[in-house]
Order: structure tokens, then sequence, then C-alpha cells
């Protein structure tokens, strides 16, 4: 118990708080005897509900948050408010569209917070205090979304509402092409990145003229709050959005009800396809991200290589939507000794710098059961990892192993009963590892093409003909290519979304924006002259 207690103290000593006058969360204080706060807000006022939700400490189990667990009888407001919200949204073009400025002006603001290094700082705690991982990966969350904020600073905002326009048939008539809004919209986002996804989805539903209801994972719905009194800081409105905390059933309710007229869903698969049938398809998702990775027969940047791999696969404790779920590697890399330099660089991360940590999402037991399953194929052997984590405190609903890699031959992965479960994402620090020839090119796409899930991918090579032939043959919606290429990265600069399907998401880029959450009308105006000597005849 000593060792556990050091241990804890140790990654708890990483979050010390950082500085800022608009905040109401301190990371380093909160604690089973001063639990942090969480508010529902809706028409404008920070409200709580009548119960709550305490939420466990992830490194130690201690209670450290109280999160509104809104019930069905305090969901009237929220209704009301989705149903006030005109289709034609808040603005749009030809609808105070001095609104683009003004948030253009917000963006600008909270883009310069988060430039000084007191509010990095304390939205890095405040992540790693509520989705430990190492204050690197936290840090650069942070990042991320401050350079998202200056992306759509000043101007760029209306540039997102950018239309077209089309000569008529004859004088006075023009057809114009307009990014319009929804109106009333929904956004629900995971634990994972809890500032990055909300915030990057909510300001573009914000910006094209959008009124969001959030809701964010329970667990680390606090981070959002941070950010929305930020806003208010730089200027926003309280009334622009709600937030609703509970549970789902509460939010699928207030949905259900209010009928937002479309909806952003970033999580499990299951819970997409439920929404995407109780909403009739009015849904954009980014859901599971089973993704691989295939290194190809030039084997160069030796090191580079291995350390991506394993940054990919065990960063964040393998809790991305793009971690590397499956390592396709070719002879010459399995030659070179790629196997023994990632369990050497696994066998670095440890939780006292929370490189590795707890998971959320699936325990102990489950990542356990899954390596047993995988050993009952032939040939499939423990590579490295496969043990829980010792010498902690975190709470046995959350999930604690060692970064683990199974290796499952090809030919057996891709049979029958053996593709489900190789190719079943387990949302931590866990992958699959095979092997391949020449030869096995055709099966390695085989495998490619059954999975059910297409966010990201890598084609590590350097080899043009390669890597042309694998991207032409596969799906994944964002796709990196070349010796450096990874399976995570951040989406500041680039689409960040799955393929393959009408309703998928995209995050980041203003193609992202004007797709989820902007409609296409057409506009023709005609405004004459009549034409001389027009007949009323009738044709």
């Amino acid at each position: 118990m000593l060792a556990a207690r050091r241990c804890s103290q140790e990654a708890m000593r990483l979050l010390a708080r950082g500085v800022a006058s608009w905040s109401k969360f301190n990371p380093a204080a909160m604690s089973s005897t001063n639990p942090a706060q969480v508010s529902n807000l809706v028409y404008g006022e920070w409200v709580p509900a009548e119960k709550t939700m305490v939420i466990p400490d992830p490194l130690n189990g201690e209670p450290f948050i109280q999160v509104p667990d809104t019930q069905l009888y305090e969901i009237e407001p929220f209704v009301a408010s989705m149903k006030a919200v005109p289709k034609s949204g808040m603005h749009n073009p030809l609808k105070d569209p001095e609104r683009y400025l003004m948030w253009g002006d917000i963006t600008a603001r909270a883009a310069t917070e988060l430039r000084r290094p007191e509010v990095e700082d304390h939205f890095a705690r405040l992540i790693q205090r509520t989705s430990p991982k190492s204050y690197a990966q936290a840090s650069g969350e942070v990042r991320v979304t401050r350079k998202f904020l200056e992306n759509f600073g000043g101007d760029q905002v209306r540039f997102l509402a950018r239309g077209f326009s089309v000569p008529g048939d004859h004088a006075g008539q023009a057809s114009h092409g307009y990014r319009w809004p929804y109106g009333p919209v929904a956004l629900i986002t995971p634990f994972n990145f809890p500032l990055e996804i909300p915030v990057l989805q909510m300001m573009g539903a914000l910006y094209m003229g959008n009124k969001p209801l959030v809701h964010s994972d329970h667990k680390v719905c606090l981070v959002l709050e941070e950010f929305v009194r930020l806003l208010h800081h730089c200027g926003m409105a309280l009334t622009e959005l709600d937030i609703c905390n509970g549970r789902g059933q509460t939010v699928n309710e207030i949905m259900a009800q209010g009928q937002p007229r479309s909806t952003l869903f970033t999580g499990s698969k299951r819970v997409a396809e439920k929404l995407a049938k109780d909403f009739h398809g009015k849904i954009f998702l980014e859901d599971a991200g089973f993704d691989w990775k295939i290194l190809g027969p030039d084997v160069q940047d030796f090191d580079y290589v291995a350390w991506q791999c394993d940054q990919d696969a065990y960063a964040c404790s393998g809790q991305k939507c793009s971690a590397q779920s499956i390592l396709f590697m070719h002879d010459n890399w399995a030659e070179a000794g790629l196997g023994k330099a990632l369990a050497q660089r696994a066998a670095q991360r440890k939780l006292q710098d929370l490189t590795v940590g707890p998971v959320l999402s699936v325990t102990t037991e489950t990542m356990m059961k899954h390596k047993e399953r995988l050993l009952q194929i032939p040939g499939a052997q423990l590579m490295f990892g496969g043990q829980p984590l010792t010498g902690h405190s975190i709470p046995e609903r959350y999930g604690a192993i060692q970064p683990t890699a199974m290796f499952v031959p090809l030919n057996e992965l891709l049979k029958e009963g053996n593709f489900e479960a190789a190719t079943t994402e387990i949302f931590g620090p866990f992958q699959v590892v095979t092997q391949y020839s020449d030869r096995d090119i055709p099966h390695v796409l085989e495998a490619c093409e059954r999975m059910e899930a297409h966010l990201t991918a890598a084609v590590v090579s350097n080899d043009i003909r390669f890597t042309q032939h694998i991207l032409g043959s596969t799906v994944n919606g964002t796709t990196y290519a070349g010796i450096r290429a990874r399976t995570t990265g951040a989406p500041q600069n680039h689409w960040f979304g799955p393929a393959g399907d009408p309703r998928a998401a995209g995050i980041g880029t203003p193609e992202a924006i004007k797709l989820v959450w902007s409609t296409h009308r057409e506009i023709i105006q005609d405004y004459g002259p009549v034409p001389h000597g027009f007949s009323l005849v009738q044709s």
C-alpha cells in the first residue's frame, strides 16, 4: 500500500494548478473533501441539478468531482431552449451577418488567452486530472485547440460562409449558393480529448449560425465548462449554447423532444448506430477507430519508425480514436528487429509520468480476457506486456495494464472465426501485430477491406509504387503516407475524420466545418425585367 500511495502521490504531483482569473476549477485542490462542482448551462444561466454523480479520481478512486445527474423531470428548459432556435439559425449570410465578425473577435481573444503560459498550463493540468495522460500529450491538446482558434480568428469565420453565384438565363436572374445553418443542433463528445474535440466541434457549430446543445462525457465535463467560462470572459453571451450533464438516457430524451436538426456524435459505434436510427439518419459520426498501419518493404530511419509506432499505439494509454490498433510488419522490418525495439520502448512507459495510465472505458479484466482470446488463435503469442499494472490505486472500474502487443499470424488472422477477434477495438494500450511478405500484399489488402472502421491509417514507406498501390486500394478517411507516416496526428492543419460512410464527420478544417455544421441553400434571384410582348398563353 505504501508503494501504491507513493506512486499515486508522484503522479498527482504533476498536476499542480495553473492560474486564470476567470477560472472556476483548481485541478490541484480537487479531492474527496473539496470536490469540484460542475453545473449545467441553459438559457444563459449556470444551474445545478437536483441529483449529482460522484466521479472517482482515476488515479486513486477517491471522489473528486460532482456532476449534475440531470433527471428526466428536469429537461423541460433544455427542450424549450432547443425548440426556440429558428431553422434559419442565429445568423446566416442574409440575417445578422455581423455575428460572423463577432465570432471572429471572440475566437481571436480566446486564442490569445490560450497563448498565455499559465492558461495553457491550467487546461493541461485539468486534462491530466480528468483523463490522465503525460503532460506532453495534455499540453499538446491545448496547443492544437489554440492553433485552431488562431486559424479562425478575425475574418476567417465569415469566409466559412463563402458561397458562389452562377449567371442566369436572362437579365435580372442569377443563382446563388449559400452555406446555411441548421439552427438547433446537438453535440456529443467523449472523454479522451476533453478539450480538443468538444471545442473544435462546438466552435464550428457556432460559427455557422447554429445553437448547440453540448454533452461532454461526465468524467471530463468540467474541462468543457472551464472553456465556456473562458469564452464568456472573451465576450461570448452565455445564451449562445446549452450544456447538459448527466446520463445518456436524459440527453437522448432532450433530443427526442427537442428534435435537433443535426447531431455530431463522437464515440462508440454501438451508440452511433442507435442515434442514427433514433434520429432518422440526421447525424454525423466519428465512431469506432480500429486503425491499421502497414510498414512497407523499404527499411529506413529505423529508430524513428520504432518511436512513432510506440507513440501511435501507446500514447494516452492507447485511448485515441486514431491509435494504432494493428501493425502489418513486412518481413524486412521483422528481420531488422522491430519487434524487440517496440518492446524496449514500451517498457520505458510508467505510471509515474503518466506515459501509461488509467484506461477509462475498458476494465483490466476485459483486456486480459481479450489477450487470452487471441492466444487461442493458432500461432498467436504475446510479444510484450500483457500484465496488469502494479503498485497503484487506480479503481477497479477502470483498466490498468502494461503496453501490450499480441502477434497473430496473417493466415490465421484472416480466417472467419479469428478475424472478428483480432480486429476488435480495445480502447487501451493494446495492439495486434502481424507479419507479411511481398506475396502476401493481397491478403493485407483483404484485411483492410474487411474492417468496418475506416478512420485513420498509415503506409510507412518511401516506395512510391508500393504506397500508391496501398492508398489506391483502401478507404480510410485520414491516411498518412511516407516514412514518417503515423496514425495519430493533431488536426489543426488537416481534415480528420472517417470515410466510406455518408454520415462520416470531419473536424479541424474549413471543409469539415462546412460539411458538419452547415447545409446548402440555393437562392435564385429573378428581378426581371419581364420580357416585352410576353404572352399569357399557357404552354
